[in-house]
């Protein structure tokens, strides 16, 4: 793999971030949303997961923009401040060259270092990629939600994956 840059989103990072979500919303089953959202939503989103300390990762290569991470707090109820959702999404033309692993392995080291215990990978169509990345981090599959997404004409699964961070043990 040519040399990939890992470094915190910035909002001037929105265009390139919204570009490659909107891949995934329009011809992949991973996100359920059905309209991308445009760049200025993604801005905002942003700078929310930023002013909460949460980690929001851009890979470059080449220059260039081609892969996000982030995590926020899994639901916005107290209790659930301990336990964070990611969420990764890497170029089309970019894909299988390690971003993803890269990615999640800086994601993985933030959210212990932000303090989460716990991080939820929620995977939109059980997506087998996605599912393997995952398991590749050691997360396990924590449950499966049959058929509670209707996108490209078909019924489709969330599966359900949990890291224990070895800093939230306790």
């Amino acid at each position: 793999m040519d040399a990939v840059a890992i470094r915190d989103a910035t909002p001037e990072d929105a265009e390139a971030v919204a570009l490659i979500y909107a891949h995934h919303v329009l011809h992949g089953t991973a996100s359920y949303d059905l309209i991308p959202p445009e760049a200025g939503e993604i801005r905002g989103k942003i700078e929310r997961v930023v002013a909460a300390g949460w980690p929001f990762l851009v890979a470059e290569l080449d220059g260039a923009v081609a892969g996000y991470a982030y995590a926020t707090q899994f639901r916005d109820r107290d209790a659930y401040r301990f336990t964070a959702e990611d969420s990764i999404y890497i170029h089309p033309e970019r894909m299988r060259r390690g971003l993803g692993k890269a990615l999640l392995q800086a994601l993985v080291d933030a959210c212990a270092g932000y303090g989460f215990r716990t991080i939820i990978a929620v995977i939109g169509g059980a997506e087998p990629s996605s599912i393997a990345l995952h398991e590749g981090f050691g997360f396990r599959e924590a449950g499966r939600l049959t058929g509670v997404g209707w996108k490209h004409g078909r019924w489709l699964d969330s599966v359900y994956m949990q890291l224990e961070l070895p800093s939230g043990a306790g």
